[in-house]
């Protein structure tokens, strides 16, 4: 198992119409593609302005070749152009991680 945990910045009152906007555009064809989220979170302390989700893979690469379809389509990419207009964005962290062996993999419920 591998979890791709994304953790965006929105420019400080941006988030809630960031937000809507992915709802509106880019849920659909991300989980079209990624299947649902382990988690999609928004952040209260200690930056409002931040939101958190996880992905989870098999491996590498299932995650790139998951990846790479949704970037092939048309419905994202209008996404991630709508979102490039907002600018709502303004920082990106990433990390994949796995789990470790003494705790059970998290499930997707």
């Amino acid at each position: 198992m591998l979890l791709d945990v994304r953790t965006y910045t929105c420019r400080p009152g941006t988030i809630k119409k960031h937000l809507e906007l992915y709802e509106r555009m880019g849920k659909a064809p991300q989980t079209r593609h990624l299947g649902p989220p382990l988690a999609y979170l928004v952040t209260e302390t200690p930056n409002p302005n931040q939101y958190v989700h996880i992905w989870v893979y098999e491996n590498a690469g299932d995650r790139e070749a998951k990846r790479a379809a949704m970037w092939n389509d048309p419905d994202w990419q209008a996404y991630v152009g709508e979102s490039a207009k907002l600018g709502a964005l303004v920082a990106q962290d990433n990390r994949l991680m796995t789990p470790v062996a003494f705790f059970p993999e998290p499930s997707r419920g």
